[in-house]
């Protein structure tokens, strides 16, 4: 029983120095507790089945937030893709442009030239070898004299239906 501040007897209790007073309480709090056989606790069905609920919802969120993690990092890997791609997409279109901008420059008459004689060795004709051919001035083409008949297949209904109506 713990005492009250207030004592209803005549004689005065005895003081315990303070230092003695936490050696008990000490003592007293290192008592061995020996572990107790669990008892069965029955647990009823409405518990067990938010118990199944909950632990479904959690798994379900669970599910959805690694199938956005997992899209997400689809899509970021998608994105990396079409940059690269682009990237690519530029530096060819340079390329190309530049390759446009050097055959516009190559098809000068006199750059032609000396690649013909530097390259190939190649000469200007001289009058040597120039040969003049001359034709005759008949046109070479025949006008159609003929009258061409174009006879089409009818089959045999189409034969009588034009016989009795033709006539």
């Amino acid at each position: 029983m713990a005492r009250s501040r207030y004592e209803y007897e005549t004689s005065p209790r005895k003081l315990e120095p303070e230092i003695r007073r936490k050696k008990q309480t000490q003592r007293n709090k290192l008592t061995v507790v020996e572990d107790l056989p669990r008892q069965n606790v029955k647990v009823s069905k409405k518990q067990k089945e938010r118990q199944k609920k909950l632990t479904l919802i959690v798994m379900g969120i669970f599910i959805l937030l690694l199938t956005i993690s997992y899209r997400n990092s689809q899509i970021n890997e998608r994105f990396s893709q079409v940059q690269t791609l682009k990237r690519q997409l530029s530096s060819l279109q340079k390329e190309n442009e530049q390759l446009k901008v050097n055959i516009e420059n190559s098809v000068n008459l006199n750059t032609i030239e000396n690649l013909a004689k530097n390259k190939l060795g190649m000469q200007k004709l001289t009058n040597k070898q120039t040969k003049y051919i001359s034709l005759p001035k008949k046109d070479y083409v025949e006008a159609a004299t003929e009258e061409v008949i174009i006879k089409k297949e009818k089959n045999w209904f189409q034969e009588f239906v034009d016989k009795i109506f033709h006539k």
